[in-house]
């Protein structure tokens, strides 16, 4: 079968990754002839880091939230007949969304916080601990945080005050962090 070109008149075959249409090894080309230099006077663009495996993006830099002493949360409780826990979810979470970008954010805590409260613990612990996580750094409150409230709530919400003191205290450490004071 007889080309439209012969190797008399000039004919190269194709090559793809190496070899000829005929199977015939090409030459070896060396990098330096196949990657053009840079252009003259341009400056060189630094590498990104590369993100750390295993961890989210960095948290957005939204509004620092406010600092709540724990004591005066746990008083104003008391005074108010418990009315006061829906003000503070509704806070934290407007919070936390605001500052990161995620979370379920005000209105939608105090819609749970009323109509299925018993979800409450665990998820402010949960969105706690993911501000943290979004920084790299090691949750020091988790969605397992809210068994405190579960267990032991219903014995002189001891379970309660526990979890309180620990998630307010993480959050409030985490506002400390970024530069909140109070």
């Amino acid at each position: 079968m007889a080309r439209s070109g012969s190797a008399a008149q000039g004919y190269q075959p194709s090559t793809v990754s190496g070899v000829t249409e005929t199977n015939e090894p090409t030459p070896a080309t060396s990098e330096t002839e196949s990657v053009p230099p840079p252009p003259t006077g341009a400056t060189p663009v630094p590498a990104q880091p590369a993100a750390a495996v295993g961890y989210a993006a960095p948290a957005a830099a939204g509004p620092r939230g406010q600092i709540r002493s724990t004591g005066s949360c746990v008083a104003l409780t008391i005074i108010t007949l418990g009315f006061y826990t829906w003000y503070w979810y509704y806070k934290v979470h407007a919070e936390m969304k605001e500052h990161s970008g995620t979370g379920v954010g005000g209105p939608v805590a105090l819609i749970l916080a009323v109509f299925v409260g018993i979800v409450m613990p665990f998820l402010t612990s949960n969105e706690v601990g993911g501000l943290y996580e979004r920084r790299g750094q090691a949750k020091p409150v988790s969605a397992g945080t809210g068994l405190w409230f579960l267990l032991l709530g219903w014995f002189f919400l001891v379970g309660a005050i526990v979890w309180f003191v620990k998630t307010n205290s993480a959050l409030n450490e985490y506002w400390r962090s970024l530069g909140a004071e109070g």
